[in-house]
């Protein structure tokens, strides 16, 4: 145990230098995570899936998908996800003046990049996060494997409910009349 172990928290965000976008900086549970920008593999899925959510959202007029947005949950907990959709209400009263989220998106979605360390803080540290603060769903994409892992609300916390594959396509209860093949997504 250390003791006066430091914690991050958004105060410390702002004081970091703008590097251009190579870096992501995350705080969870005051934990500080720094990630590089990432593959272009990576962005082509999450950029495919923010169409198909965009061109669902135009129609419905239920919500909006955001692509990287800052999400501050508490001083010591602000991340930065690949994707949201979030509901017209929510979003009504839902930022602050910097134009950072500061409620849960009903959706989170996060593109794995490759190593063990971002595959735990994406499938483990985050689901956690997420699950505390209320998100509704969480999907997880793999643009290696071509899979997507659909996290559900159920009895107060985000529970993995289905993989689907190439093959299948993606529906959400949440997002009444989406559909997209998941092969359109690692196009």
């Amino acid at each position: 145990m250390v003791a006066n172990s430091l914690r991050w928290t958004t105060r410390d965000l702002d004081a970091m230098p703008d590097d251009g976008g190579w870096k992501r900086y995350e705080i969870i549970d005051g934990e500080l995570f720094v990630t590089r920008a990432p593959h272009i593999r990576h962005q082509g899925a999450g950029g495919n899936l923010h169409v198909a959510l965009e061109i669902w959202s135009r129609q419905s007029q239920l919500g909006k998908p955001f692509q990287t947005p800052g999400i501050i949950f508490t001083p010591t907990d602000a991340v930065i996800p690949d994707l949201v959709w979030i509901s017209q209400e929510r979003l009504a009263n839902g930022t602050d003046q910097a134009g950072h989220l500061t409620i849960a998106p009903e959706l989170m979605v996060e593109v794995l990049s490759p190593g063990d360390l971002n595959e735990q803080r994406d499938k483990e540290v985050k689901l956690k996060l997420y699950s505390l603060h209320g998100v509704q769903e969480y999907w997880i994409v793999n643009w290696q494997l071509k899979t997507l892992e659909i996290y559900r609300r159920t009895e107060a916390q985000l529970q993995l409910v289905t993989t689907l594959l190439a093959e299948d396509t993606l529906t959400s209860p949440l997002l009444p009349g989406f559909s997209t093949p998941i092969a359109q997504i690692f196009e």
